[in-house]
């Protein structure tokens, strides 16, 4: 029996996917549940299962765009499994043969040599490339959309590159749907960024003090997230139109707090969102953000996880950034950059002491928030920041902290 495996739906609004990588050779038997591909949407990677045992027939190639409900393979569950384990016969007879990368020159000379499939055409077309000037490495040497794709002009070469080392990759779906909201958000929003500074002296004093009980308590520790996450929440609760999106010729506002955290995991950066943040002890807060983390970090974050969002923080002073103007996040209307914490020299009561300070800044839409409300807000956060007892433990921290 054939089995035509389709292309399952990540989730809503996507209506395609990229191949990203084969995890198989075709002609291959593969296990019920084995992945078997890597496939892009605009939102993240993710792994296709098979969906019975046999030998699979590929439908698509790495670099091609497929419809959801699409057909991307075949699996014969009528073949049987190869003795010795799951390696393609092919391999067994000839290794020699079945070491040999599939991008060297085709094996076989058919119709679909030189041939380009419809995505390759359009961009040789484009390019204003001839599908004779290019060595296709599909099957049979039929030219795929990354040979398209990495096809470069003849007088189109701007550096000379003569003996020295080039290489080209492909951007994947998901950094390339990165990259186009990046320059939406730059070019559709009128985005100001505004700064601050805190002195972080309360905030480390709390947690030399509480934070090793704190992790003996709740098994996680007492991190820098959870104290601006709560800060982020009491300064949205006081100026709602940061916390707000235009749609049209509309502003919808929000009574509930989706906090984006922008993470870096494998694929490139991530921005899972903690729900219902206004709802979240210290502890809660420190719980998601562990948890999403180390689902961004193992390529396990699905598509719902990132979905939504009303206002994103992003931490830059992990990397050691000493100051950012972060870009904003569409369709939200404001983003908080946190960055590293540095030794200063500052004036406490008239003279000149040694604090722990980190400079903050605030990206935001121009069109819904006003100076005003942008410049409130980063005060309120900064407020919050520098006297947590007061504005986010109501002066009693082994409570707020659950201890």
């Amino acid at each position: 029996m054939i089995l035509e495996m389709k292309v399952p739906s990540p989730g809503e609004s996507i209506t395609e996917v990229e191949i990203a990588e084969w995890l198989v050779q075709e002609g291959d038997y593969v296990e019920k549940d084995q992945a078997i591909a890597e496939v892009d949407s605009d939102k993240a990677t993710l792994e296709l299962p098979a969906e019975a045992s046999g030998t699979v027939t590929f439908k698509a190639e790495v670099g091609d765009a497929v419809e959801v409900g699409a057909v991307v393979c075949l699996i014969d569950t009528s073949a049987a499994k190869p003795e010795g384990g799951d390696a393609p016969k092919a391999a067994a007879s000839t290794p020699e043969v079945a070491a040999t990368p599939k991008a060297e020159t085709p094996s076989n000379t058919t119709y679909a040599t030189g041939s380009a499939s419809p995505a390759a055409k359009k961009i040789l077309s484009e390019k204003g490339i001839e599908a004779t000037a290019i060595t296709g490495t599909g099957k049979d040497g039929r030219i795929t959309k990354e040979d398209a794709v990495k096809a470069v002009p003849a007088m189109g070469q701007p550096v000379n590159v003569e003996g020295r080392g080039v290489s080209r990759s492909k951007l994947s779906m998901l950094r390339r749907k990165v990259a186009e909201r990046l320059v939406t958000a730059k070019n559709e929003t009128a985005m100001l960024t505004t700064f601050n500074e805190v002195d972080m002296s309360p905030i480390f004093a709390l947690r030399k003090q509480y934070k090793e009980t704190f992790k003996e308590k709740h098994d996680v520790g007492l991190g820098f997230m959870s104290f601006f996450t709560l800060a982020v929440v009491r300064a949205l609760k006081l100026f709602p139109s940061v916390n707000s999106m235009i749609d049209g010729k509309e502003m919808i506002s929000y009574d509930f707090c989706d906090i984006s955290i922008a993470v870096s995991g494998p694929k490139g950066l991530m921005v899972p969102v903690i729900r219902n943040a206004e709802d979240l002890s210290f502890r809660g807060v420190e719980a998601e953000v562990k948890r999403l983390a180390i689902r961004a970090r193992d390529g396990q974050i699905t598509v719902d996880e990132m979905t939504g969002g009303t206002f994103t923080i992003s931490n830059g002073g992990v990397f050691g950034s000493m100051l950012s103007t972060p870009i904003i996040n569409p369709p939200q209307s404001a983003i908080l950059g946190m960055h590293n914490i540095v030794e200063r020299p500052v004036a406490i009561a008239g003279k000149v002491e040694i604090r722990p300070i980190m400079y903050v800044a605030l990206s935001y839409d121009h069109r819904i928030i006003d100076g005003r409300e942008s410049v409130g807000f980063l005060v309120a956060v900064k407020e919050a920041l520098e006297n947590p007892q007061e504005f986010l433990m109501n002066e009693d921290v082994k409570k707020a902290l659950e201890l």
